[in-house]
């Protein structure tokens, strides 16, 4: 990695950058950048006053869009940090920032999503979401104990779509979600979702990064008004669903090294180039901060035809594949919206109970 220009002895008074926002169908404009809160340890290794202490730094830093999910155990320290924030005057209130959460698999069913979202609001301490995710085209029967393994591939079963996104419809009708919209989903099946909304999804977040480009599906979704946010635009090194070419990448590094920037550094300003909303996840101060310097240069023409030639690898790809389940293929869960030489998602322990 390049070496950083930023002096970490002064981060706590870094002046925060004035972030771009995409203007969505739904609610406020939604700030390009956004600081992540999944880990691979679901929170466990960090704690809760770990989470909340970084969500703390990336508010110095100046992050105002926050990613969390039901899954990944850090609503309640988003919910902490903010509290914190708001007390001590770093921000006016909580209208101040844009907090997206996710409906897990598990309450993926008609009836069970209200309470699921009145659950993370109990957990964050608010009273509204500017953003709510179906996390994934799919659904699992729900575990007999809360807080059991969270994914059981023989409990997968299809998702009831239009009973779902009904309620989905309902919490944004509420106010408890001022924008709702989807994760991980297809050309496909948004075909399918648009086919009978009432109010179509203001957001599709999806993996992308210079080995996951989504060309196909970014175009589908501006066409439909569909705002495209980025997960992962690193890779995900360290993690269960990690692709590690991105960040080991030596087209990267040579980029990365001839503009004196690092290579998540240039993986951002690529995807931010592309138009999408980017949610980058360190919980690094330092890195913090590098993940914003991505303003006030640009990639060459030369260089957006060297990421374009790279092979397509994708990190999230057969999670949710079992011979049991709805779907028996990555094929069949990504709709063929994949291409030949994808990554293997290798599935950690803990978060699956079939191996």
């Amino acid at each position: 990695m390049a070496p950083s220009h930023c002096d970490t002895n002064n981060q706590s008074n870094a002046v925060p950058v004035a972030m771009p926002a995409a203007v969505v169908r739904l609610g406020k404009p939604t700030p390009r950048i956004g600081f992540g809160t999944a880990s691979a340890t679901l929170g466990q290794a960090e704690g809760r006053a770990g989470v909340t202490q970084a969500v703390l730094h990336a508010l110095d830093a100046g992050y105002r869009h926050f990613d969390t999910a039901s899954s990944y155990n850090t609503e309640a320290a988003v919910g902490d940090a903010v509290a914190q924030a708001v007390r001590a005057g770093k921000i006016a209130s909580r209208d101040d920032l844009y907090i997206t959460t996710k409906l897990w698999i598990a309450d993926a069913h008609p009836g069970r999503v209200l309470p699921a979202l009145q659950k993370s609001l109990w957990n964050l301490r608010m009273e509204y979401v500017d953003m709510y995710l179906i996390h994934f085209p799919v659904s699992m029967w729900p575990p007999a104990v809360e807080g059991a393994i969270m994914v059981v591939k023989d409990d997968l079963v299809e998702m009831d779509m239009k009973g779902v996104w009904e309620e989905m419809e309902e919490c944004h009708r509420r106010g408890l979600a001022r924008a709702i919209g989807v994760s991980n989903f297809t050309c496909k099946k948004l075909e399918y979702l648009l086919s009978f909304t009432k109010i179509p999804p203001a957001a599709n977040q999806v993996e992308v990064h210079p080995y996951c480009r989504q060309n196909k599906l970014r175009a589908y979704c501006r066409d439909k008004g569909i705002q495209l946010c980025a997960y992962s635009p690193l890779g995900g090194k360290g993690a269960p669903w990690a692709n590690n070419s991105v960040m080991d990448s030596p087209i990267l590094e040579q980029i990365a090294h001839e503009k004196g920037k690092t290579v998540a550094q240039v993986c951002i300003r690529w995807v931010y180039e592309q138009g999408d909303c980017v949610i980058a996840k360190s919980f690094n101060e330092q890195r913090m901060q590098e993940n914003l310097d991505i303003f006030g240069w640009e990639l060459t023409d030369d260089d957006r035809r060297r990421i374009s030639a790279l092979p397509e690898s994708r990190g999230t790809y057969n999670f949710f594949v079992h011979e049991s389940g709805p779907y028996k293929t990555a094929e069949e869960f990504w709709d063929g919206e994949i291409v030949a030489g994808q990554s293997t998602y290798q599935i950690a322990a803990s978060l699956d109970s079939t191996n």
